[in-house]
């Protein structure tokens, strides 16, 4: 086998054991912050029907499944999470209670370029709340993301989020230059969502290009990419038509953020347009300050992508927030903590004759709940020492013939260096 195919394949990553812990650490964050605000966890199958992801607005996403054939079904590996999510809430739809509050940390694939921070494979936090239309469930998502960032150590001013409304663009735009093309409107999305990657140009082309799905002429298009460069919320809202529902909720969420506490920690950007289709009405992104990563997290609300997939019109909204962009930044900022293998004792037995001795001790400890390392094989004393040190353990049990012939073993406290002679029947009480 060539040293070539010893490696994993390009975009996906191998998780040797101080990489796995770190990354359990992050995960069980992700979880700590979804049960504190009462979130039940849910899965779905890593490989799904293919027509689930492959919608017809100019998704770049559908370029990137990994899918195939087998027994005459298309499937492909889930790209993200939130089409699977609907799949189970159209499932049940008549049995569920709404409004579900649902989280999922998944494997995702993509095959996409590689930038840093973004990989073929990652694994994502998804938070979705279905059945409740107003704006109250983005606030307490978006209060929910602010937690996750304290709860790993970011510090407040770290990270951004960036806030607009599919729904209010849409409006001004159909008083405008989609006035009678409002079916322009989601491939449009798809284009404008690239501003950041490709810049003004080269979307005002997109924009104008004859063959595409919008071909906005060129006064149209540098208008709507000018739209863009808003910052503020009262500029927007000159450009809404009136009795705007769009505007009420985006002033409305801001409202609430406020009484999370977290609304100087976030800002109106009408760029904000998140390049998949399904999304309806408020949309969200997370950006580290020092603009050196792409985004953290991304969501928004998509009141229709139930109805799309053949189900009856539910009201969500949720987000992803994948492992790759934050383990980055968690780097950056020297909050990614090195963590220590889980081990509370352990039992060197000094030869063969010892080992039923201590593997008895072992045993002990495990049935008290203590996370036992037991060497399989005799050695030198100095070095189970430094092998206990090592790992972090708190003890090590030390069993030669003297300790049997006693009924005892040698405890050695490996932060305070006390030893004492602990009787085998009392190990583990």
């Amino acid at each position: 086998m060539s040293q070539s195919k010893l490696q994993p394949p390009r975009g996906t990553r191998d998780f040797y054991p101080d990489e796995y812990r770190q990354r359990e650490w992050l995960f069980d964050h992700f979880r700590s912050v979804a049960h504190q605000f009462a979130f039940e966890e849910v899965d779905a199958p890593t490989v799904e029907h293919a027509e689930l992801f492959t919608r017809k607005a100019g998704e770049e996403i559908v370029d990137q499944l990994y899918h195939f054939e087998l027994h005459d079904r298309h499937l492909a590996l889930r790209p993200e999470m939130t089409p699977s999510i609907a799949r189970m809430v159209i499932a049940r739809a008549g049995a569920l209670r709404m409004p579900l509050r649902w989280f999922t940390v998944t494997q995702n694939w993509r095959y996409e370029r590689m930038t840093r921070g973004r990989k073929r494979e990652h694994y994502q936090w998804n938070m979705d709340i279905w059945g409740e239309p107003s704006v109250s469930a983005e606030a307490e998502l978006i209060a929910a993301i602010f937690a996750l960032l304290d709860a790993v150590g970011l510090e407040r001013g770290d990270v951004k989020l960036r806030i607009n409304s599919r729904a209010l663009l849409e409006e001004s735009l159909r008083e405008g230059v989609l006035r009678d093309r409002p079916e322009a409107f989601a491939p449009l999305c798809v284009a404008i969502d690239k501003l950041d990657k490709i810049g003004a140009d080269a979307v005002t082309r997109q924009l104008i290009d004859t063959d595409g799905a919008v071909h906005l002429d060129e006064a149209a298009a540098r208008f709507v990419v000018a739209m863009l460069e808003l910052k503020d919320l009262g500029e927007a809202a000159r450009l809404a038509p009136a009795g705007s529902q769009a505007l009420a909720d985006l002033e409305r969420l801001f409202q609430l953020l406020d009484a999370y506490g977290v609304a100087d920690q976030v800002v109106f950007d009408a760029s904000v347009v998140r390049g998949l289709a399904y999304y309806t009405g408020i949309v969200f992104e997370a950006f580290d300050t020092g603009g050196e990563l792409r985004a953290l997290c991304g969501g928004g609300r998509y009141d229709q992508l139930a109805e799309t997939l053949g189900g009856k019109p539910v009201p969500a909204v949720g987000f992803g927030f994948g492992d790759v962009v934050i383990g980055e930044l968690l780097k950056d900022k020297k909050k990614l903590p090195l963590l220590m293998r889980p081990v509370d004792d352990m039992v060197f037995a000094f030869g063969e004759g010892e080992r039923p001795a201590a593997i008895r001790v072992a045993r002990r400890l495990r049935e008290a709940g203590r996370r036992v390392e037991l060497t399989l094989s005799g050695g030198k004393l100095k070095r189970a020492l430094a092998d206990a040190d090592r790992v972090g353990a708190a003890r090590i049990w030390l069993l030669g013939p003297d300790e049997i012939e006693r009924g005892v073993a040698r405890v050695k406290d490996l932060a305070s260096g006390r030893e004492s002679d602990e009787k085998l029947e009392d190990a583990g009480s």
